[in-house]
């Protein structure tokens, strides 16, 4: 792929050998990163059950393999949204991506753009909507780029947000609503995390006409960002959201099959499913075990994606099998990002891509279209 597969943000200059799946990019991630930075990508709320219990709860589903089936050519490609993907892979809304590399969030976009998968913006972000946007369509043809958003106590926030991500191009918004409130993250409080000097919320430096704190640093951005959640957020309010623009809107932070089809019925065009990687709610659900009961809510009324926890090809095949569309991975780009910069993120995308074309045809499918909900159940107790 790459000759300079090394460190970047490595003290130890000496070289290494290539991570051969996620886990060892996060291994090595933690030599790479502060342990402020480190803890504040890795870590979930409270007593972290969630954030555990998402990589658990893919071990309490076998995969049952269909045999004497051609496989010889297969075709990982598919569709979300009716934009074309290589594989069903999007890469999740991220905050704050500069604390990995330099590069942040333009390198994830590129490398996003080369393997021909979607990306999803933060607001977060410490490139801007619009360096994002030119980088990720670099390439022909472009793949997704979605922009992730909340609902803010100042609505010409949220409004501005769109307006720009509707220009710049993006394609898709994606609602976050399970945050009405943070999330207690005792690591980040115990570090007292903050954004270091000199990094930026870069959808924020180019507003005007807000009341927004420019004077204090980004520590006051950082914080009124924090106090602009809104907690009186309501799915009448999805509404507004969709007037500001004609792009599909994706409701993100589902967890009931209830509350996915209202997501539905107001008009959202996709569901994903998530626990906000276990930093919001602890002792909330798995995203995988809640899957199948979304899936079976809306049935064709929206389309289902899903994260948390997923780290090996077999467990993308799980979640297609039980029913979603596709599936967002987060901090395993933020691995790949501190490890390697584009470089980086390009192989751990490679490593998925790889591992389930192989899973695909150990287990009987040549098309994403062949796998079924017949090629899993749960693990007997």
């Amino acid at each position: 792929m790459h000759d300079n597969f090394y460190r970047h943000n490595i003290e130890d200059n000496s070289t290494q050998l290539k991570p051969i799946n996620l886990f060892e990019y996060e291994k090595l991630a933690t030599k790479a990163l502060s342990q402020k930075v480190l803890d504040y990508y890795s870590s979930g709320a409270w007593d972290e059950v969630t954030l555990r219990d998402n990589r658990a709860a893919f071990e309490r589903f076998k995969i049952r393999p269909r045999m004497l089936v051609d496989v010889s050519s297969r075709n990982l490609s598919t569709k979300v949204l009716g934009q074309s993907i290589k594989m069903p892979l999007l890469i999740a809304p991220m905050a704050f991506q500069r604390l990995a590399h330099k590069d942040g969030e333009l390198a994830t976009a590129t490398a996003a753009s080369i393997a021909g998968i979607g990306m999803v913006l933060s607001t977060m972000a410490t490139y801007s909507i619009e360096d994002v946007a030119a980088r990720g369509y670099e390439n022909t043809p472009a793949s997704p780029q979605w922009f992730q958003l909340y609902v803010h106590r100042d609505r010409g926030l949220t409004r501005a947000l769109v307006e720009r991500a509707y220009a710049a191009g993006y394609q898709a918004l994606c609602l976050t609503v399970d945050a009405p409130v943070l999330g207690q993250r005792e690591r980040d409080k115990r570090n007292e995390f903050t954004l270091p000097p000199g990094l930026q919320l870069a959808n924020l430096a180019t507003l005007s006409g807000l009341k927004i704190p420019y004077e204090d640093g980004e520590s006051g951005l950082f914080t009124y960002f924090a106090q602009q959640l809104n907690p009186a957020l309501t799915w009448k309010d999805l509404e507004w959201v969709q007037s500001l623009s004609p792009l599909p809107l994706a409701i993100k932070g589902i967890l009931r099959g209830d509350d996915a089809l209202r997501a539905a019925e107001h008009g959202a065009k996709a569901v994903i499913v998530s626990n906000h990687g276990g930093r919001q709610l602890d002792s909330a659900i798995a995203s995988i075990d809640a899957l199948s009961e979304i899936v079976a809510a809306v049935g064709d009324k929206a389309e289902v994606l899903v994260d948390g926890g997923i780290r090996r090809g077999t467990d993308i095949l799980k979640a297609l099998a039980l029913g979603a569309k596709a599936v967002l991975i987060g901090r395993p780009i933020l691995w790949g990002l501190a490890v390697a910069g584009e470089v980086g993120v390009s192989h751990v995308i490679e490593l998925l891509r790889s591992e389930l074309d192989v899973a695909m045809a150990l287990s009987g499918c040549a098309e994403i279209q062949d796998i079924d909900s017949s090629l899993v159940i749960p693990a007997r107790a």
